[in-house]
């Protein structure tokens, strides 16, 4: 594959993201990984209510795309973090992130939102990741 091109990244159970959506879980262009913004809310049903729940559904949401491209959280060079009530669960949030991230850590910038388009969603994240010599 020349380094130019794009081609998605579509795990097992998120086509529908493609057909319903027309957007892909995650994008390569290059060197480099984008990552659709994933949220709490899980791909069959509706978001927990508990905030500690959701953000474990987005860290695991995020590694099951990078696993279809055999890649992990060490890949991860920048992630942006979407939040309401950034401040009530941020704690929460930093520590659940700990459990994922590898030095050298990845960018971070964390923003406190309105809202988003699936009520009782509370936190969303969107990931870039850099391929290894391997994946290119």
């Amino acid at each position: 594959m020349k380094k130019t091109e794009h081609r998605a990244i579509v795990p097992d159970g998120m086509q529908d993201l493609v057909q319903n959506w027309r957007m892909s879980p995650a994008i390569v262009s290059g060197d480099h990984v984008f990552l659709t913004g994933f949220n709490g809310c899980p791909l069959d049903g509706p978001p927990p209510t508990d905030p500690v729940a959701q953000m474990r559904i987005v860290f695991d949401t995020v590694s099951e795309v990078l696993a279809a491209d055999g890649l992990d959280w060490s890949a991860v060079v920048d992630m942006t973090s979407f939040h309401v009530g950034l401040r009530d669960h941020l704690e929460d949030f930093k520590a659940i992130r700990a459990e994922y991230v590898c030095q050298p850590y990845p960018a971070w910038t964390a923003i406190e939102v309105a809202g988003f388009a699936t009520d009782g969603v509370i936190v969303e994240l969107k990931v870039v990741a850099r391929l290894s010599e391997v994946n290119l």
